[in-house]
């Protein structure tokens, strides 16, 4: 089992910037893919970013020039740096890391919450 666990989230006015941080452990396969995602009002998630073992990136359309994602592959963590926030930005985001080679399984944080005043 991979554990991941976040952190950075916080109360920042608009304008403002965050950085959040997941770091992966546990887990016997490697992992391809670890990114951020945005709980959306029904519930669904939204991808923010992800970045992969070989460092491509893609952003969601609205962070794009504003977010930056990286990752620190020795220690199995990423980081999205969130610049230029806006309320609309608000909302709790779960790291997510696919992990395996041939198939691969989904494994999600516990979601932190990030809120942006006025």
């Amino acid at each position: 089992q991979v554990q991941l666990v976040e952190s950075g989230g916080g109360l920042v006015q608009a304008g403002g910037s965050l950085r959040l941080s997941c770091a992966a452990s546990g887990g016997r396969f490697p992992i391809e893919r670890m990114g951020w995602y945005r709980q959306g009002p029904e519930n669904e998630r939204v991808l923010v970013a992800h970045i992969t073992s070989n460092n491509d990136i893609n952003y969601g359309d609205s962070v794009k020039g504003r977010f930056t994602i990286s990752r620190d592959g020795a220690k199995n963590t990423v980081f999205l740096q969130m610049n230029s926030l806006k309320t609309e930005d608000t909302g709790v985001y779960f790291c997510n890391a696919k992990v395996g080679s041939m198939v691969l399984w989904d494994y999600w944080g516990q979601g932190t919450l990030v809120t942006v005043s006025s």
